[in-house]
């Protein structure tokens, strides 16, 4: 046992212990600074559709497509008959058969405004945007759909028009509260197409800011045609541009 008062040598560690020591210490610093790698693979994989949805994209309808230009001009109403077949799928027996699919080939069932509808599925990004943007925009002006209408089976124009909810790419909101007041009986006799109107918008109960919000993303609205169709919206936009 050593004496209080004598000198005790202390054992000092090495340089190589030292090293060791300080190596460990700055390499725990650094995976403490670096941040967490995020693994890629283990995220579930992102549909399309929500691909699409992620950037939404204004645009306004194609001249050439809107039903009240292209009407009176049968080569133009030709050509819009054939990009709406070679863009969206062929009809049995009317137009061209410039796609390889009909148009039931590219129909999807989802829903819009919670409701649930039979659509084209190339417009579905639109869709969407046209949802959350009147969540947005059309907060001040509330109003709840009770029946919509896509995809339909036959044709209800006549003298070889065509419409487009035979495309999948037309929506009807709520008939009975927005009616078609230039359309065949028994349109005509909905109490809101009777009386004096200052504008089509008080031929409906749909708020006019949603006719707006559906204006910014390439949909056309009928109201603005002789038939005064304010249920209906129509894409008419460049569908290219939504993703495919």
């Amino acid at each position: 046992m050593a004496h209080r008062g004598y000198n005790v040598p202390v054992r000092r560690p090495g340089f190589s212990r030292l090293a060791a020591l300080a190596a460990s210490f700055i390499s725990g610093m650094l995976v403490m600074a670096l941040p967490a790698l995020h693994d890629a693979s283990a995220d579930p994989p992102r549909s399309r559709e929500s691909r699409a949805a992620g950037h939404c994209v204004r645009q306004k309808p194609q001249p050439f497509m809107i039903r009240g230009n292209y009407l009176p001009h049968p080569r133009l109403h030709a050509r819009s008959l054939r990009y709406r077949v070679e863009e969206y799928g062929r009809l049995e027996g009317i137009g061209p058969s410039t796609n390889p699919h009909p148009v039931t080939h590219y129909l999807e069932h989802t829903t819009f405004l919670g409701l649930p509808i039979h659509i084209h599925r190339r417009i579905i990004p639109a869709m969407r945007c046209v949802e959350a943007d009147l969540q947005h925009s059309c907060r001040r002006s509330p109003y709840q759909a009770k029946a919509i209408g896509g995809y339909r089976d036959y044709n209800s124009y006549r003298q070889g028009e065509v419409t487009n909810h035979l495309f999948g790419i037309a929506i009807d909101i709520d008939p009975q509260d927005n009616p078609c007041c230039g359309c065949v009986d028994p349109w005509p006799d909905n109490p809101r197409c009777k009386g004096p109107a200052a504008s089509v918008y008080q031929r409906m109960a749909m708020p006019e800011c949603w006719v707006k919000v559906f204006e910014k993303y390439g949909f056309y609205w009928l109201g603005h045609d002789q038939l005064q169709d304010t249920m209906h919206f129509e894409f008419l936009g460049n569908p290219d541009r939504l993703g495919r």
